[in-house]
């Protein structure tokens, strides 16, 4: 009976050691990872997709580049196809600059406005310049590459054939007019480019969008009804990138049959207000003005017109002194090392941003 007590409090012992250790008794866990060997939340792998609801970041950079469309004549008006980057000089408000691109651009395709004029004062002449069109189109116009459009205007103008290739659905329209009325030429220009010629057909398949933005208006060039101003038609035409042809009807064409040989010298050479006018916005959009005297003049003003289109220059250059203020450029391009050529170009640019301005093209700037 002596040994019930020892027997009991071995028990008791042999139950004590085998509970759970206490809280403060259990092992430490181990220690965290060291915090720069975590990559930082805000610094994803970028070979991840990011989580689901989050957009990735994108980084947005506004390119300055200015691009220009030329062509090059010689001392007797002929065309040179044949220069090479070199060869030419470019500034930008008497800085020069550096070319980043060159090449010849003898392919692009082409988008036309034909603007004419319908007014009361063309009405004699009017048939000419139906016909003179008409032809231009159907010599000019590649199939599945070429497109044009036709606007005739007096009081207001009027779009009369949207974008085709097919010449023969613009002769039929063009043959269609009819002269009368006022004569409203900035609002023509301005409308065609704003709502035309800023955002022609794309070329077909998968070429690059990029194609030869032309004008060709023919007008006696005496504008009375326009809201526009001769300013705003040419800063239009500049930023959508178009260049303006025009052809003078202010003299009363003739056939070379009733020219007096007496008088075969005879020729137009005393410019009107409507002539310089027409001349002025040539020259400012980098075309070229046409005065023909004789019938055939006109269909020879078309014809040069038709191989300016085939032989065109393309420069690109980033201004170093670009500052989106809205401010006017002056461009000049040279060939200096050969005297007596002359360079048609635009003469110049708005530094200014094209995205989401309201009724503003987002073409002709630089971008």
């Amino acid at each position: 009976m002596q040994r019930k007590p020892s027997l009991i409090l071995a028990f008791a012992l042999v139950a004590i050691l085998l509970l759970p250790a206490p809280p403060s008794a259990q092992q430490p866990p181990p220690p965290a990872p060291p915090a720069q060997s975590v990559p930082p939340a805000s610094t994803p792998d970028a070979s991840q997709a990011p989580p689901a609801g989050q957009n990735p970041t994108v980084i947005q950079s506004r390119v300055n580049l200015v691009d220009i469309l030329f062509t090059v004549l010689n001392r007797r008006n002929k065309l040179v196809p044949d220069l090479e980057k070199a060869d030419f000089k470019i500034f930008d408000d008497k800085a020069p600059q550096e070319i980043r691109y060159f090449s010849k651009q003898t392919d692009l395709p082409l988008r036309i406005g034909m603007l004419l004029d319908t007014s009361n004062s063309i009405r004699d002449r009017l048939k000419f310049e139906q016909d003179a069109s008409t032809n231009f189109l159907f010599s000019v116009l590649r199939h599945n590459k070429d497109e044009a459009f036709v606007m005739t205007f007096d009081d207001e103008p009027q779009v009369i054939q949207k974008f085709t290739g097919d010449a023969g659905a613009l002769r039929d329209e063009i043959l269609k007019t009819r002269a009368g009325g006022g004569t409203a030429i900035y609002d023509a220009i301005y409308s065609a480019c704003l709502n035309e010629l800023s955002h022609p057909p794309r070329p077909p398949g998968d070429q690059p969008d990029v194609v030869r933005r032309v004008m060709i208006l023919i007008s006696d060039g005496d504008d009375n009804l326009s809201t526009r101003t001769r300013a705003e038609a040419i800063e239009m035409a500049q930023r959508a990138s178009v260049v303006i042809y025009t052809i003078s009807t202010s003299t009363q064409w003739i056939a070379l049959s009733q020219t007096d040989p007496s008088k075969a010298a005879n020729r137009k050479n005393h410019l009107t207000p409507g002539d310089q006018i027409l001349q002025d916005l040539a020259e400012e959009t980098g075309g070229r003005a046409f005065f023909p005297y004789h019938v055939d003049d006109l269909d020879q003003s078309f014809q040069d017109i038709g191989d300016e289109l085939r032989n065109q220059y393309s420069i690109a250059y980033s201004p170093t002194n670009y500052v989106m203020d809205g401010r006017y450029h002056r461009i000049r391009i040279e060939t200096p090392d050969h005297k007596g050529y002359q360079v048609r170009a635009r003469r110049g640019y708005f530094a200014r941003a094209n995205a989401s301005a309201a009724g503003t093209p987002p073409a002709g700037s630089p971008r």
